[in-house]
């Protein structure tokens, strides 16, 4: 069984609560950056980590904020603060203990894809690979042209406003990168199936380039 801890982990100079889950052996370690408003308790982020610990993966589930930062909505709609936020994850994850040199991964649902994309445009080494769930990639503006990493990008049927802006953001990723749409799914992935569905989307892309 996976073991689960609750962690204080430093990142750009501030210390942030996390969970971390990791299996033995483990494949690779993926960060999730939660969406505005959330937290590493989202239920749904948790459903897709325990998926993802089962296929063999560490995750690691973060408030990307102090409790302080999170009463600002401003600071939770700051994509370069969180992107930084993420970088100094991805540096204080690889030196974990029973993690070095793993592969790392980022998991970014809604405003936290955008972080998530930043953060990989500027650590083009050290992140092996990006998923989006329901994301706004459109938030990381001119970074798009930077990333590398492979990137799949899971929207909803029934979510077209966020579809287009995928479709779009899509073309100026500069890695490979996938547009998978869930049929019949709305923006939460609420809809029977569907957020089983991003779970085994996520699991098979992580396997691919983090195996």
């Amino acid at each position: 069984m996976p073991g689960v801890s609750t962690i204080l982990i430093g990142a750009a100079g501030v210390t942030l609560d996390g969970e971390l889950t990791v299996p033995v052996p483990a494949a690779g370690v993926v960060v999730f950056a939660h969406g505005s408003g959330s937290s590493r308790h989202s239920p749904r982020n948790r459903y897709v980590a325990g998926r993802l610990a089962g296929a063999g993966f560490a995750t690691l589930l973060v408030d990307l904020l102090t409790r302080a930062e999170d009463a600002s909505p401003e600071a939770r709609f700051d994509i370069p603060l969180l992107a930084g936020r993420l970088v100094g994850l991805v540096g204080s994850v690889r030196d974990w203990p029973g993690l070095t040199g793993l592969p790392v991964g980022l998991f970014g649902a809604s405003t936290g894809a955008a972080a998530a994309l930043v953060a990989a445009g500027d650590l083009p080494g050290d992140v092996a690979a990006v998923v989006s769930r329901g994301g706004r990639p459109d938030l990381a503006g001119g970074a798009l042209g930077r990333v590398s990493a492979p990137t799949l990008l899971i929207v909803g049927g029934r979510d077209l406003d966020v579809l287009d802006l995928n479709r779009r953001a899509a073309r100026e990723l500069a890695g490979p990168v996938e547009v998978v749409v869930v049929p019949g799914a709305t923006h939460l992935f609420e809809e029977p199936g569907a957020l089983e569905e991003v779970a085994d989307l996520a699991a098979d892309w992580f396997t691919s380039h983090l195996g």
